[in-house]
């Protein structure tokens, strides 16, 4: 396992790993450049399975000889914690970062061809809330997710960590044309479900089987919900039914109660 110990936080051969919490950075370098980073052991480990490319490890050097599930021709660097903190920003207290390539998207038709559930995401561009979604799709029955143009990116470090690397386990692809996606959704046989806190909608427990059959469920991002165009052009408004007046939860939490309602 090749193996270089890096002292200067400015050393070109760690460029992946630097300035890991400034969004719009990584924003910028990462998919650009075809790479995303994983954070810690188990996501590490999930992301090979996955059959993602690894490029090289970042890692305190006081653990390199833990590091006996690599490949043997993962390239390592080891560091101090002060330089790990200098290169990344933060302290790396999983103490293991793994930079990988990405691979091509499916498209949107080889995507729906192999799924049965979908969820279909509209605006989500919150990480954290990204990634909690992500793992409870994969939990709870979800085949595959559509993401909207604005939707943030599922291999950015914070979501895939959130997700522990479910990210991994659940394919996805992301629209360049939202209005003709839904349309295509619809014309693959899918019902579209639009989860909403407003009028006229139907709880989920009532949907039909024909409903349920092949459901696609239409999430929106916190504060706004889904806009106009998405409810014009769903099937079905749906809603979870609320207690105490409690008007709506968080984006993701809605989520996991529906993908386990509609994978019943």
């Amino acid at each position: 396992m090749p193996y270089a110990e890096i002292t200067d936080p400015a050393d070109d051969r760690i460029a992946d790993y630097r300035a890991l919490t400034d969004v719009e950075l990584r924003t910028k370098w990462e998919p650009p450049n075809g790479l995303f980073i994983a954070e810690g052991d188990l996501v590490i480990q999930r992301a090979l399975r996955g059959g993602y490319r690894l490029r090289s490890v970042l890692v305190d050097q006081k653990r390199v000889d833990q590091l006996t599930e690599l490949p043997p021709d993962a390239v390592v660097y080891g560091g101090t914690q002060p330089v790990l903190e200098a290169i990344t920003g933060f302290h790396v207290h999983r103490g293991v970062l793994a930079s990988f390539h990405r691979r091509p998207l499916p498209t949107m038709v080889q995507l729906l061809a192999g799924a049965r559930r979908l969820a279909v995401l509209e605006g989500l561009n919150t990480h954290t809330n990204l990634g909690a979604l992500f793992r409870s799709a994969a939990a709870l029955g979800i085949d595959a997710v559509v993401l909207s143009p604005d939707c943030a990116d599922p291999l950015y470090r914070r979501s895939v960590r959130v997700s522990m690397g479910e990210v991994f386990a659940i394919p996805y692809a992301k629209s360049t044309d939202w209005r003709e996606t839904l349309s295509t959704i619809r014309q693959a046989g899918f019902t579209l479900l639009a989860m909403t806190p407003g009028p006229d909608t139907v709880a989920l427990a009532a949907l039909t089987p024909e409903q349920r059959s092949r459901p696609a469920l239409l999430l929106g991002a916190e504060g706004p919900g889904l806009t106009r165009h998405a409810l014009a052009a769903s099937d079905v408004r749906v809603a979870i039914p609320m207690h105490h007046g409690v008007d709506s939860l968080n984006v993701a939490t809605a989520a996991a109660i529906a993908f386990y309602e509609l994978s019943r």
